[in-house]
């Protein structure tokens, strides 16, 4: 990795870019990573490098930060990602097989997951997100064990099809089989025989996802 002041002579020459006539100082690249002058004296002086106001002017300006700090070009890593696909999980998000459980909310973390993987349980690559959750209870084993974490797809929401679908109740969300019946009620039906299949009114029923794939843990 570069050192501070070759770090500081790269952030001159982006910030130079934009700036209309003259000389860029180190006044200027601390204005523009919103630190105090003296402050950042004393950085360079220490050979500190301000990583966090660097890492949001690279963001601010769509600049790769490897390229800044390790001079990667943005070739190499573009292919590198391309080997992932990101899923957002709900690491605190549990969707019930048996009762009650809580809304899709704000509290997710994103990850990567290999590319391979993904396609090998959705034999393409999906255009939309794939959400991440946990599965509590046994009325869907064993197809989907007590405990594993099942991968959502939230661009199916047609439930004539065949599949396991996230459902989104009055009650919370449940993992079932879905069948339409001929009075217009939706049946939430279980892989485990132990478990009887509920009907509710069609408006009580929002399909969140189709379940596409599932692993025991992350």
């Amino acid at each position: 990795m570069i050192d501070f002041h070759e770090v500081i002579e790269r952030l001159k020459d982006i910030i130079s870019t934009k700036k209309i006539g003259g000389k860029v100082y180190d006044k200027d690249v601390a204005a523009e990573l919103g630190i105090g002058q003296a402050t950042f004296a004393t950085m360079k002086k220490r050979g500190s490098i301000p990583y966090r106001e660097i890492m949001e002017f690279c963001a601010r300006r769509k600049i790769s930060i490897n390229w800044l700090f390790f001079d990667q070009p943005a070739e190499m890593l573009i292919e590198e990602t391309e080997k992932f696909f990101r899923v957002r999980y709900f690491a605190e998000l549990r969707a019930s097989a048996g009762g009650g459980a809580e809304v899709f909310d704000e509290g997710y973390e994103l990850i990567d997951v290999d590319r391979r993987l993904m396609e090998k349980m959705l034999g393409r690559i999906p255009d939309g997100e794939i959400e991440a959750i946990h599965v509590e209870g046994e009325s869907m084993e064993p197809t989907l064990p007590d405990g594993c974490i099942a991968f959502v797809d939230r661009s199916q929401t047609d439930a004539g099809k065949d599949g396991i679908f996230v459902a989104s109740t009055a009650n919370g969300l449940f993992v079932k089989r879905i069948r339409r019946r001929a009075d217009g009620s939706v049946e939430l039906i279980s892989d485990n025989p132990l478990y009887a299949p509920e009907a509710l009114p069609p408006e009580e029923v929002r399909i969140v996802g189709r379940v596409v794939g599932s692993v025991e843990s992350l």
